[in-house]
C-alpha cells in the first residue's frame, strides 16, 4: 500500500478478544481486508472500551498497551503495538469537536485498549501508521452519528476512521458450546444486515426496539455504538456501505461493515 491523501473509507468492525490471534479464519480475514484499502495517512479509531466525558483524546505519542483483560494466558499480556502517535491529527479533531462545540479533553498517557489494537495488529501489523484513539462520551446512537460528522472532514485527509465494537455482544454466549450461533445472536446479525444494506438508519438508531432480539444481542450497547460514530462519518455514502467480514466467534456476530 502507499499512501493517500485521497478520500478514505469509514470502517466498522468487530474486533475480538486478544484470542482472535490464535483463530484460524478471522486474522487472515482482517488483513485480507486491510490490503485492499488504500495507506491511511493516519488511523483514528473509537473503541467499545472507552467511555469516557468529555470526549477524551488518547495519547499522542507511543505509551504502553492498555491490556484491559483478566484471566488470559500470560503470551496475550506481552503483546505490544509501538504506533507512531498521531499529534497532527489530534490537532485536528480538537478543532473540528471544539469548532462544533463539543468539549475535548486530552488524557496523554492512555494507550490503546484491546478494542483497537488487537485487530490493528492483524490489520496493520508493520505498526508503522500513526493512531489516535479516542474515547466514547456518551452511548446514545444520535450524539454519536454527531461526531462522526464533525470528525468526516478527516476521511478527505486519508485518515481511516474506524468504530470498533462487536456486531453482538452477550458475554454469556462465550460459554455457548459452538455449532449453530445462538437464535437471538444469528437472529440480530440477520436484522442489521437488513437494515444496513436498506440503509433504514431510523430502524438502526432504535435498535433495541426496533430489533427482534436487541435486548439479548446488546445487553449493554457499548459494542454496538461505535457503528453510529462510523454512521456518522460515512453518512453521504451509506449507499456504498458492504459488509466485509461476517461469520460468528463462539456464537458472536462479527460482521464488520466497510462505507466508500
Amino acid at each position: 500500500m502507499t499512501a493517500t491523501e485521497g478520500r478514505m473509507p469509514a470502517l466498522y468492525l468487530s474486533h475480538g478478544a486478544p484470542p482472535l490471534a490464535d483463530d484460524p479464519l478471522w486474522p487472515g480475514q482482517l488483513a485480507a481486508w486491510s490490503s485492499k484499502l488504500p495507506r491511511p495517512t493516519a488511523i483514528l479509531i473509537v473503541s467499545a472500551h472507552w467511555e469516557e466525558a468529555p470526549l477524551a483524546l488518547g495519547a499522542t505519542r507511543t505509551v504502553p498497551l492498555v491490556h484491559d483483560f483478566w484471566g488470559f494466558p500470560d503470551r496475550y499480556y506481552q503483546v505490544r503495538y509501538a504506533a507512531p502517535g498521531a499529534p497532527e491529527l489530534a490537532t485536528s479533531v480538537r478543532a473540528l469537536l471544539r469548532g462544533a462545540g463539543t468539549p475535548v479533553q486530552d488524557v496523554p498517557d492512555r494507550g490503546l485498549d484491546h478494542g483497537a489494537y488487537v485487530p490493528l495488529v492483524e490489520m496493520f501489523p508493520d505498526a508503522d501508521i500513526p493512531v489516535l484513539q479516542i474515547s466514547m462520551p456518551t452511548l446514545d446512537p444520535r450524539k454519536l452519528m454527531g461526531v462522526g460528522r464533525r470528525l468526516a472532514p478527516l476521511r478527505d485527509e486519508g485518515v481511516l476512521i474506524i468504530g470498533s465494537g462487536f456486531f453482538t455482544h452477550n458475554l454469556a454466549a462465550l460459554r455457548h458450546p459452538g455449532g449453530a450461533a445462538p437464535g437471538w445472536s444469528a437472529e440480530f446479525d440477520d436484522w442489521g444486515d437488513r437494515a444496513l444494506r436498506a440503509r433504514d438508519i431510523d430502524a438502526l438508531l432504535d435498535f433495541q426496539h426496533t430489533s427482534p432480539t436487541g435486548a439479548l444481542a446488546h445487553p449493554r450497547t457499548e459494542h454496538f455504538a461505535p457503528l453510529f460514530v462510523t454512521l456518522g462519518a460515512a453518512e453521504d455514502e451509506l449507499d456504498q456501505g458492504r459488509s466485509v467480514i461476517d461469520g460468528f466467534w463462539m456464537g458472536l456476530a462479527k460482521r464488520s461493515v466497510q462505507f466508500g
